[in-house]
């Protein structure tokens, strides 16, 4: 019997692929793609949990296999947060690294302890955004010093074990003792991102008084 003419009747074993198989397919190329270029073992952001799943350390998320976590490096999120890390990085390797140099002699300072300090929560009532204000009083800072800020990650210090939940906030201004606050591992806005109104620094040398606030971006 002839079916070819038959209604209903297929060519070729399969018909056209829909969306969801496209997306698919193409995810598991990007997958497949990743695994050939990027070493898992050497990317300082992965970590793998007592359940066997894996997490990003630089994004807070989490994901059931490598196939997730690779796809996850792949997109926008993950690949914003590296561009500000890095950029945030070297901000703070200008400011805290001065250049190198065989004739100038490194200053040693005395220390002489903690220096008195004040931290305010500070809250957007029109967006929800929360922040802290802290002040930093530094009456016998050196004259040529400029007191500086830089946010650590909970694997970067060593003074306590590593916890996920939290970041740490380190101000140092010789010849005090650097300073370190606990804080949230969220997200911190940059100066840049509403002109300096919520996310501000100065530093007064009349009254030897370092201020600066910072907002925590918002969750969605």
């Amino acid at each position: 019997m002839d079916y070819q003419n038959r209604v209903g009747s297929k060519f070729g074993g399969g018909g056209v692929a829909g969306a969801s198989e496209t997306n698919v397919d193409r995810r598991e190329r990007l997958r497949k793609l990743a695994l050939e270029t990027i070493d898992l073992a050497k990317d300082p952001y992965i970590l793998r949990n007592h359940l066997g799943s894996l997490e990003c350390r630089l994004c807070l998320t989490l994901h059931t296999n490598e196939g997730s976590y690779l796809a996850h490096t792949q997109g926008k999120k993950h690949q914003t947060n590296l561009a500000r890390r890095a950029a945030r990085d070297l901000k703070e390797t200008q400011l805290m690294i001065a250049p190198a140099q065989s004739n100038v002699q490194r200053k040693v300072f005395l220390k002489i302890g903690r220096p008195g300090y004040r931290v305010t929560k500070v809250r957007d009532r029109d967006t929800g955004k929360e922040g802290m204000m802290v002040q930093v009083h530094l009456p016998q800072i050196k004259g040529d010093v400029i007191p500086r800020r830089r946010f650590m990650s909970a694997w970067e210090q060593k003074k306590e074990p590593p916890n996920k939940a939290y970041q740490y906030l380190i101000v140092a201004a010789e010849p005090y003792e650097t300073i370190a606050f606990r804080i949230p591992a969220r997200e911190i806005e940059d100066e840049a991102d509403d002109a300096g109104y919520w996310n501000w620094s100065h530093w007064d040398p009349d009254t030897k008084q370092y201020s600066f606030q910072f907002m925590f971006r918002l969750q969605y």
